[in-house]
């Protein structure tokens, strides 16, 4: 069992945790393409708690690789930028399409993907095996994915037109990679 504790091994404790991120983000994906909204949540969220338990075994255990920093960003990209865009359009916009221009909802789900993917790729490109930031520059992409999920909780009481949604969707895409200064809890 040494092997959870060794830096070098891609199976660590820390990237466990990370693969399982991975393995719930797979388990949102299969249920939000059945309409199963509420265990998709369900399932995204412990993959949310996932990374946030991921980061703290590695720094708590010397366990943070380039391997792992690696790993933790594409996690990341399939539970807070996947998912919660595939839970946006199942739920809220493909029930409606006829109602909504799909060109704009085309353009919002991919600036956000690219937004997302290039601050995760800034993000690997500056960061040091377990060193951590005071703050983080934009909306980190989890923050991204919970602010998402507002937007999906607050249309679910019919004040947002799917229309909102969707500017809001790009709204949040911009602020990943703005000049925001978001304090690492």
């Amino acid at each position: 069992m040494n092997f959870l504790y060794s830096k070098d091994n891609h199976f660590n404790m820390a990237n466990m945790i990370t693969f399982f991120n991975i393995a719930f983000g797979i388990l949102a994906i299969y249920f939000i393409t059945h309409g199963s909204f509420f265990t998709a949540a369900v399932f995204a969220w412990l993959g949310g708690a996932c990374d946030i338990f991921d980061g703290k075994i590695a720094r708590k255990y010397s366990l943070s690789s380039e391997f792992g920093i690696q790993l933790d960003s594409y996690a990341d990209f399939l539970s807070f930028v996947i998912v919660p865009c595939m839970f946006i359009y199942f739920a809220v916009i493909d029930p409606i399409q006829s109602e909504i221009n799909m060109l704009l909802v085309a353009f919002a789900f991919v600036f956000y993907v690219i937004s997302a993917l290039r601050r995760l790729i800034q993000f690997n490109i500056n960061a040091d095996a377990g060193e951590v930031d005071k703050f983080f520059t934009g909306v980190p992409t989890p923050l991204g994915a919970i602010l998402l999920w507002v937007v999906y909780l607050i249309w679910l009481t019919g004040i947002l037109s799917p229309f909102v949604v969707i500017v809001l969707t790009i709204i949040i895409g911009y602020l990943l990679n703005s000049k925001i200064r978001i304090p690492h809890l």
